[in-house]
């Protein structure tokens, strides 16, 4: 399914909000958005552009789990399986993302937005970033742009990542910025896999992806995206970018970032833009969720793991609780290991047992108030590399303090001891005779 089809499927079904009237692409559109989430909205006119803009499309697992017809509790396995079991897509030669194409682009005519008035630009944030290595082959990742010209921006490329290795290697090397892709392509892109492996085969693992030869660099693209943006990145050239609001909802430093010179835009001939607001729900979610499946996978490895929520309230990025089917006492350490392994960027994991709903912030602090003993319980890992996203950690080297909480209870003391008393039950019915609930209404 593409992106509009899953737009249109959103309408059908009553869950899309428009807004018909004119609006902004610096600040209003975001403001919006943010007042408006976890509701997908289209915004049919931007005062700026010709093109209408979407967003809010992902906020919840809920919407990812709609979205494949699955339950919530499915998502990970799915992922998971994705990773596994990648299988290669189909290449055509006419793609709707090349309706139309433009070799003198225009950035100006896009409606990249301004998200925040501190902002050091108008950015791309939901763009999927598609490179190649001779070696490695091809690689897909996000990588948000800032535009500072109508042909160049500048591209956060993170150390260590993929992309750097190839900036590093190569100096100079091919990119298309596709925007408005199917989730598939989307939740792929997020993945944290081996150097190597084609990010685009797990969308098609996900779902069929049809791809296509980009117009002016070699590199494969998804044939159903709304926007293509093809050109190159040059390590020798660098551009402030920044400050940004990033996952953390705090601002971003400056920094000396690759530039991103254009050489062409390809596009459908209606082309919707896809916004993703930083700091967002739906940007906490795209980059949470595909690291859960690389945690269950860990932790499976040392203990039954059931589920894993990288939560919104730890930026979706930070904090992760894992729930496992205890068998040993060394289980819930071992969670702890494992989950830090599977995720590196984590700074402070929670693990629980099975009855606890790890989607239930009370029913986890419970946990905590009511399992948990810090002088046996606690797990630290001392100053090691954590995330570049972590206002906390260390400037430049991004050294953290990782912490574990053992949140299960003892496997030798009555279970009574550490679970919650189910209340008597009692009906509806008798609760409406006694005057403590609404009566229904007469038909």
């Amino acid at each position: 399914m593409s992106l509009r089809d899953y737009i249109h499927q959103l309408e059908a079904q009553g869950r899309l909000m428009r807004i018909t009237q004119a609006v902004s692409k610096q600040n209003e559109i975001a403001a919006i958005l943010k007042a408006c989430e976890p509701h997908p909205v289209l915004f049919e006119k931007v005062a700026e552009s010709r093109f209408p803009v979407a967003g809010n499309l992902f906020c919840t697992k809920e919407s990812i789990a709609r979205y494949f017809a699955i339950q919530k509790r499915e998502v990970i396995p799915l992922l998971a399986r994705a990773i596994d079991e990648r299988s290669p897509y189909q290449v055509v030669e006419e793609a709707a993302c090349q309706e139309v194409v433009e070799l003198a682009p225009d950035l100006e005519a896009l409606p990249i937005l301004g998200h925040f008035p501190g902002d050091g630009g108008n950015y791309i944030t939901s763009g999927v970033t598609l490179a190649r290595h001779p070696v490695y082959g091809q690689n897909a990742d996000f990588h948000r742009c800032m535009q500072f010209s109508r042909d160049e921006m500048a591209m956060r490329v993170v150390a260590s990542r993929h992309f750097d290795r190839f900036l590093d290697e190569l100096g100079e090397v091919e990119v298309a910025v596709c925007v408005g892709n199917a989730p598939s392509v989307l939740l792929a892109a997020a993945t944290s896999v081996e150097l190597g492996v084609d990010e685009l085969e797990i969308a098609n693992a996900l779902e069929p992806l049809k791809v296509t030869p980009a117009r002016t660099v070699d590199l494969l693209v998804p044939a159903d995206c709304e926007f293509v943006l093809e050109g190159t990145v040059s390590s020798a050239r660098r551009h402030a970018e920044g400050p940004f609001v990033d996952l953390t909802e705090t601002q971003d430093v400056v920094r000396q970032e690759p530039v991103f010179t254009l050489k062409a835009i390809t596009h459908r001939q209606d082309a919707l833009w896809q916004a993703l607001l930083p700091g967002g729900l739906e940007h906490k979610l795209l980059m949470g969720a595909p690291r859960e499946p690389t945690i269950f996978r860990e932790v499976s490895r040392v203990a039954r793991c059931l589920d894993v929520n990288i939560t919104p309230g730890g930026c979706s990025w930070l904090h992760v609780i894992v729930q496992i089917d205890k068998r040993s006492e060394e289980d819930g350490r071992n969670a702890i290991l494992a989950a830090i392994k599977g995720h590196r960027s984590c700074k402070h994991v929670f693990v629980v047992d099975a009855d606890i709903d790890i989607y239930n912030p009370e029913e986890v602090e419970w946990a905590f108030a009511t399992r948990f003993q810090g002088d046996r319980s606690l797990h630290i890992q001392a100053r090691e590399r954590g995330s570049s996203l972590d206002p906390s950690a260390e400037p430049d080297t991004c050294l953290t303090t990782k912490i574990g909480f053992d949140l299960t209870r003892p496997l030798h003391a009555p279970k009574t001891q550490f679970s919650k008393v189910s209340y008597p039950p009692i009906d509806a019915q008798r609760l409406q005779e006694l005057g403590l609930a609404p009566q229904e209404p007469a038909t």
